[in-house]
């Protein structure tokens, strides 16, 4: 896909970290650009492997994508959210990696999931029965309905849908209420369903429910896995949540605003230490993968960090920043192992991100007296790092123009932090 150039201001804006609306609908846009084109290539590949794909799941993945088309003449914008919600993206990169086979007709199946979804948050009529993969019907972005059986129906209509085993009617069925057509919002009631908590003041869901929400093997290394539900204090998480918004809101109110606005999904990890340990997925930006907070001071670092993973990794698919395939590996500060080109660009990126809010907070007197002076000794700390994984990403040949300008305007933005000043009485 060809995409226009970026303008030349909005790509100082990215480089330079510094949040601004307008770049954040650009990355949306060049999002939802990337999620249309995944999911038409994987229909293309369906259709290539028709004669491989069990004739079964065949026939519930062409009803789907009618069911998508259907919901998406009916609400649009709805459905652009649906296909953007960041996990999404991860299972789309699944199925578009799965060899033809088994596997691959599972990931098949998830499509019907996302259409019911769609459709029910566009106030479509229904009455249909799906699948409900180990007895667990799931509906990405809003919650998961334990079926008992493999397949459920859904009756809708008027703004109400009722969700139960096929073949029985009882009355504990589930019942999902949309309670504002423009938004597509859902909400749920009954004794075998599991609804996803929204953080407080935010649109972003705490998801420990979605099946793509952590790859099988987990992530990162060591590999992290994904918490349960029953492991899951959404209380605490809320808390830890506006915590870090009061902070970063003090401290850079402008941040605050832009993880509000890019944050879709916060999906728990199981803890591994005191602090905790983030990870961004790249088929899944707009989604912040994270253990348990030690409080509000790790929590903002994580989600302003792993925001900039995110920032840059749909960057990238917008305007190749550097080249892929290339086997050489280089040290930074900030981890022990040799990384390629693009971890590079990935980790200066977020750690100056960081750089740039801990130089604020040294300064900014309305936030706590240990935040300044914490800040301003990781700042001491990292602003020297950040500065030769840029002379690295300088001296390489392995950036494009655009990736060796980005990184000169990095090196700009790094340059003018300059030394910590001293921190505020």
């Amino acid at each position: 896909m060809n995409f226009t150039p970026l303008p030349a201001g909005v790509f100082t804006e990215l480089a330079r970290t510094r949040p601004a609306p307008a770049d954040d609908t650009l990355l949306r846009s060049a999002l939802h650009a990337r999620r249309l084109l995944l999911l038409k290539a994987l229909l293309v590949r369906v259709h290539r492997h028709r004669e491989a794909v069990d004739a079964a799941v065949l026939r519930r993945f062409e009803t789907s994508w009618h069911l998508l088309e259907r919901a998406e003449s009916h609400h649009p914008t709805v459905v652009r959210d649906v296909l953007d919600y960041p996990l999404t993206g991860a299972w789309l990169a699944a199925a578009l990696a799965e060899p033809v086979g088994p596997a691959l007709d599972r990931h098949l199946d998830r499509l019907e999931a996302l259409a019911v979804t769609a459709a029910l948050r566009a106030d479509c009529p229904l009455d249909l029965a799906v699948e409900a993969p180990g007895g667990m019907l799931s509906l990405p972005g809003v919650g998961r309905q334990t079926a008992g059986s493999g397949r459920v129906r859904i009756r809708a209509g008027s703004r109400v849908a009722w969700i139960h085993p096929e073949g029985h009617t009882h009355p504990a069925a589930t019942v999902l209420l949309l309670t504002d057509r423009r938004t597509g919002a859902l909400v749920g009631r009954g004794p075998d369903w599991n609804g996803l908590h929204t953080l407080p003041d935010s649109t972003a869901r705490l998801d420990d429910l979605d099946p793509y929400r952590v790859p099988p093997g987990g992530v990162g290394t060591p590999a992290r896995t994904a918490a349960d539900r029953a492991d899951t204090d959404p209380g605490a998480w809320s808390a830890h949540w506006r915590a870090a918004q009061a902070l970063l809101a003090h401290t850079d109110p402008g941040r605050a605003a832009e993880v509000r606005r890019a944050l879709r999904a916060v999906v728990p990890l199981v803890a591994q230490g005191p602090r905790s340990l983030g990870a961004t997925l790249r088929s899944a930006p707009g989604a912040v993968l994270t253990s348990p907070p030690a409080g509000a001071q790790d929590m903002a670092e994580t989600l302003v960090h792993e925001i900039h993973h995110s920032k840059l990794a749909t960057l990238h698919e917008l305007v190749p920043l550097y080249r892929q395939g290339r086997a050489a590996v280089h040290r930074v500060g900030w981890r022990p192992d040799a990384r390629p080109i693009g971890g590079v660009l990935q980790g200066a990126y977020a750690h100056l991100a960081l750089t740039d809010l801990w130089r604020r907070a040294t300064t900014a007197r309305t936030v706590p007296r240990p935040w300044r002076s914490s800040a301003g000794q990781q700042f001491d700390h990292m602003h020297d790092q950040v500065g030769q994984a840029l002379e690295i990403l300088l001296e390489s040949d392995e950036l494009t123009n655009e990736g060796r300008e980005f990184a000169h305007q990095m090196r700009r933005h790094h340059a003018s932090l300059g030394a910590a000043p001293r921190a505020a009485g």
